[in-house]
């Protein structure tokens, strides 16, 4: 649902294109404890709009009741059937490949073992119960006993699943390992790669399109290498938003695999319209501002708001590059007109 070489526009607000918006929630609606300021107001008008909402998330470790909670006491109003869980695909993906009431080894928490139960698994923490499958998926309290028992239980030939392969997860402050980084632990000691449920795979869209019965589904993210990507690879169209871990450079330099349908600061684009963006060769406009390439750096003119200035320069890069990658440092000058530096 893009050109891969340039933003798409939109006369109408996104929440009246899309059937459902299938939100990512860290670096889009929330950031550690604290919601991002635009988030609540955000899905409260496209539920308003008549827009489906789903929370999808590769985040494993709370059942999705505990992720509605906190969703509620930030201020976004959520119910646990609006959200979707890596969990929640890896335990349908499991539940499709080992007979009904097996044991699955849980290197993971409570919503790991939640999601398992509901399929008719039966969870276990050592592999002396000869599991038919190890599911890793994150848990702030994960413990090296239990990788070895994993490991032990993936060497012995049990099927093994990750939740997700984020490398890093955000905090507040800063980032810390992700489940993709621990899984790679067993991964390593095993030989033995895991079938992946989460972002960027194909398990957990899957599960947020049949929870919304979504059509016409546009996913929202903050990630290019696991929202805008799985997307991507779907031919759906998505929403990158810059309240997470990817920076504007990031987003005119990306692959043609992690670029997004649209752009915008924040989830609130999911109710606005989007201006064209016109293309010629060596050169993107979009509202009042004009990007052209020249001798293999982006140059911007014009006034008028930040985010038209950006996606003229993303469109003009991609352009540029339809099959490749922005080399870089090629936006950082057209970046510096903006206000932007390239670490931003």
């Amino acid at each position: 649902m893009t050109s891969g070489t340039t933003l798409l526009g939109a006369e109408r607000p996104l929440n009246a294109l899309y059937d459902a918006a299938l939100l990512d929630l860290d670096g889009v609606v929330y950031i550690g404890s604290r919601a991002v300021p635009a988030a609540p107001e955000a899905v409260d008008k496209a539920r308003a709009a008549g827009m489906r909402v789903a929370f999808v998330t590769n985040n494993a470790a709370r059942t999705p009741a505990r992720t509605a909670e906190r969703l509620s006491e930030i201020g976004v109003a959520a119910k646990p059937e609006d959200v979707v869980t890596s969990a929640e695909a890896a335990a349908r993906l499991v539940a499709e490949r080992v007979p009904s009431a097996s044991a699955v080894l849980v290197v993971g928490d409570t919503g790991l073992r939640s999601a398992l139960r509901h399929h008719g698994l039966h969870p276990v923490s050592v592999a002396s119960y000869r599991p038919a499958a190890v599911v890793q998926g994150y848990s702030p309290r994960l413990s090296y006993d239990l990788m070895v028992q994993g490991a032990l239980a993936v060497a012995a030939g049990a099927l093994f699943v990750a939740t997700n392969n984020d490398t890093t997860a955000p905090l507040d402050f800063g980032v810390q390992p992700g489940n993709g980084s621990a899984a790679r632990v067993i991964a390593h000691a095993t030989g033995r790669e895991p079938l992946v449920a989460g972002k960027p795979m194909r398990p957990l869209h899957e599960e947020g399109v049949l929870r919304t019965g979504a059509e016409t589904p546009i996913v929202v993210g903050d990630r290019l290498d696991t929202d805008i990507e799985s997307a991507t690879t779907r031919d759906t169209a998505s929403l990158l938003v810059l309240t997470g871990v990817t920076t504007p450079a990031e987003a005119v330099a990306a692959p043609p695999q992690h670029r997004p349908s649209f752009l915008s600061w924040d989830v609130s684009g999911i109710n606005q319209v989007h201006p064209e963006v016109r293309t010629a060769p060596a050169e993107a406009a979009c509202g009042g501002w004009t990007a052209t390439l020249q001798d293999g750096r982006l140059r911007l003119s014009g006034q008028g708001d930040r985010i038209d200035g950006l996606r003229a320069l993303c469109s003009c890069a991609w352009s540029a590059h339809p099959e490749s990658p922005v080399p870089e440092g090629t936006a950082d000058a057209a970046l510096a007109d903006l206000g932007l530096s390239a670490d931003d």
